[in-house]
């Protein structure tokens, strides 16, 4: 199976409708929007509000040197793999709006699932947690602050679960962040869109929101809602694979599933003392005494827990739990986090997040994951 890493080759080719554009430079160039735009992004799945997203950040880096972008869909997230949510500053334009593409955001908290029904006042308390990191670093400046500090724009992507608990999550998150701007991006399927209007004010009429109601891009003859069938499994495995590539060299040769697994059986891994991290299991129970056997042939989430960290640990990547030797005390992690972070990291966070099977599948390569000693008892 080939595996190709993404942007390999950008395409420029997309059609950007004429109320999008319109919809991007009132954000953009709005002479009454100072300081610069906090612009959040709603619909139902398949809506194209991460088109859209990546549309209205290259314009906004038309005006701005930098834009921020919260990016809080665990399923398909924008520039880490899946699983987080994060705060990415952007710096220049990426050249192909229609693929995302990986990059090391400023800030994330590893969530460890793909939906957030599986812990909704966590994923509430994450997109809180790192909204408000935000508002101090980029929002919130002292006007004596030398050298001064420039305000960024802020762009928030959010997932499609729009009915049930994932409308009461979105309420939320608009009330605690008071955006400037609200594009509601609607289908031709009116039961599947939000309700119409500024619905997370509850009838209060609030002036500094200016609400933008779009359609979805792709529309056939009669006016409907094209939906572009997604799998949804597929692309997450095909955004962990690329991940796990960033171990090797970009000009390595590795075009095909079956040549990345051969080079992560044989990457040589980190040895992390296991006397110098904690264990915390996400959304699920796991026995004490076998805690440290779970994590073998799992990802997990690497993350540093300090008082510097606030209220929830800060992540800095993925790792691969290649094995564990509990007569060393050692684990063997492989990840394309440098030495250099890997060193603070004194928490690994297993959630519901795993290796690929087109990983474990290639002959010849399940071994190094999944033999049985890979854990020796001492």
């Amino acid at each position: 199976m080939a595996f190709h890493p993404e942007n390999e080759n950008p395409s420029t080719d997309i059609l950007i409708p004429e109320e999008w554009s319109e919809a991007v430079d009132s954000i953009a160039y709005d002479s009454a929007s100072s300081p610069p735009p906090v612009a959040f992004i709603c619909g139902p799945k398949n809506c194209g509000k991460t088109t859209f997203s990546r549309y209205l950040l290259n314009v906004l880096l038309q005006r701005y040197r930098k834009v921020a972008y919260l990016d809080t869909d665990v399923g398909q997230s924008e520039f880490t793999p899946p699983g987080f949510l994060s705060l990415t500053i952007i710096d220049e334009v990426t050249p192909d709006i229609t693929t995302p593409c990986l990059k090391t955001p400023e800030r994330c908290l590893f969530f460890g699932d793909v939906s957030s029904r599986s812990a909704p006042l966590t994923y509430l308390n994450y997109v809180l947690a790192i909204f408000d990191y935000y508002q101090k670093e980029y929002r919130m400046f002292d006007k004596g602050e030398i050298p001064p500090k420039k305000k960024l724009p802020l762009i928030v992507n959010t997932p499609g679960w729009v009915k049930g608990t994932g409308y009461d999550l979105l309420v939320g998150v608009l009330k605690h962040i008071a955006p400037t701007h609200v594009v509601k991006i609607n289908i031709h399927a009116e039961s599947k869109n939000l309700p119409a209007g500024a619905f997370w004010l509850d009838g209060e009429h609030d002036e500094g929101v200016n609400l933008i109601e779009i359609n979805s891009a792709r529309r056939d003859s009669l006016n409907r809602s094209v939906l572009i069938g997604k799998d949804a499994h597929l692309l997450r495995d095909m955004r962990i694979l690329s991940y796990f590539r960033q171990c090797f060299p970009s000009d390595w040769n590795i075009s095909t599933i079956k040549e990345l697994a051969r080079a992560l059986a044989s990457h040589h891994p980190f040895e992390v003392p296991i006397a110098s991290v904690k264990i915390q299991h996400l959304q699920h129970v796991v026995p004490s005494s076998e805690s440290f056997y779970s994590l073998n042939a799992s990802i997990v989430g690497l993350a540093v827990d300090s008082e510097d960290s606030g209220k929830f640990p800060w992540c800095v990547g993925l790792g691969i739990v290649r094995g564990i030797d509990t007569f060393k005390g050692v684990l063997y992690v492989i990840t394309p986090v440098p030495q250099s972070s890997l060193e603070k990291v004194n928490l690994l966070l297993q959630g519901h997040i795993q290796i690929p099977t087109t990983l474990l599948q290639v002959q010849g390569c399940i071994s190094p994951y999944m033999v049985t000693n890979a854990v020796a008892t001492g």
